[in-house]
């Protein structure tokens, strides 16, 4: 796929680049501020794994040598974004930190696994009728 293609709300595959990489920034800046035990470390670990693979499976997936090496990478992406989501949300309700920037990163983290979901879905319908990655990407 290039970063010329559009998804049907209009943004740009280098958009959603942007986005996850950011996403794994901020990750990374989050995970600095909770506090070190042994439970935090497990959990901080786990969500730097996830919260970082999520953007750089992306930007594998553009450079995708198949069709279904595209499909795995987005696949991934998708379990990421779940998985950091979930150890957000864990965050939050074990009161390790509750700020604005979790309640941002959880929503984030939700939106992307929407937007990967999406993809899944559609690469799902496309490979049923035929369609490429990018006749999906300009839809």
């Amino acid at each position: 796929m290039t970063n010329s293609n559009k998804d049907g709300k209009g943004r740009t595959d280098r958009d959603l680049e942007e986005r996850t990489f950011n996403f794994a920034v901020a990750i990374i800046k989050f995970l600095r501020k909770l506090p070190r035990s042994r439970e935090n470390d497990v959990i901080k670990y786990q969500l730097a794994k996830s919260g970082t693979s999520v953007g750089a499976n992306y930007e594998e997936a553009q450079g995708a040598i198949s069709k279904s090496d595209f499909r795995y990478k987005i696949g991934i992406c998708f379990k990421e974004s779940k998985e950091s989501n979930y150890w957000l949300r864990l965050i939050k309700a074990a009161r390790v930190v509750q700020t604005e920037e979790t309640e941002y990163l959880i929503k984030e983290s939700g939106e992307l696994k929407n937007i990967f979901g999406s993809m899944m879905k559609k690469l799902q319908q496309a490979t049923k009728k035929g369609k490429s990655e990018k006749e999906i990407g300009n839809n």
